[in-house]
């Protein structure tokens, strides 16, 4: 119960990679913290690639960085929708600021791309973004997961464990 009082975000919209979704936010809430999942509207559910709903407890205009604790930004093809919401990339720059725990799997890089904060980060994400994420400045490793101060990256769903908990590592280690 490492997490025990800690409050994270979970990022959704329609085409999330189910597993990216659900596998971490069952990882930190066995570790006692609470999850909130947000997306553009309070109360919708969302189809994950496979089938598997997600509904969003808030709505993005409802967030504020200052309440959480970390974000979980999942992969599939949500992310492409997800960095298109001026909240959704306030709250990751604002969570950037305060260097609190950033996890991002597989395409969810194409988020903090957008928010405009991986110049000089090492990450990694699948090889399909390779590119944007190195011409956003970042330094890309093909590696199941890379920790860069409070930035959690990870690849794809076989790279799970790993990235669990370093996430849950992060959030942990905080003061």
């Amino acid at each position: 119960m490492r997490l025990y009082g800690k409050r994270i975000i979970a990022l959704v919209d329609d085409e999330f990679e189910d597993l990216e979704l659900w596998y971490p936010i069952y990882r930190v809430r066995e570790e006692g913290a609470t999850v909130h999942l947000a997306g553009p509207e309070k109360g919708k559910k969302y189809i994950g690639k496979y089938g598997v709903p997600a509904e969003s407890e808030l709505s993005f205009d409802e967030l504020s960085a200052a309440d959480y604790d970390g974000i979980l930004v999942p992969g599939g093809w949500a992310p492409d929708k997800l960095r298109r919401y001026k909240q959704v990339l306030e709250v990751v720059r604002e969570l950037h600021e305060a260097k609190k725990p950033i996890g991002q799997i597989c395409h969810a890089g194409w988020v903090l791309i957008s928010a405009g904060i991986l110049k000089g980060v090492t990450v990694t994400s699948t090889p399909g973004i390779r590119d944007d994420m190195e011409n956003a400045g970042a330094i890309w490793k093909d590696e199941a997961v890379v920790v860069d101060g409070h930035i959690i990256s990870a690849r794809r769903p076989p790279d799970l464990p790993e990235y669990g908990k370093a996430f849950v590592d992060a959030v942990a280690g905080q003061s």
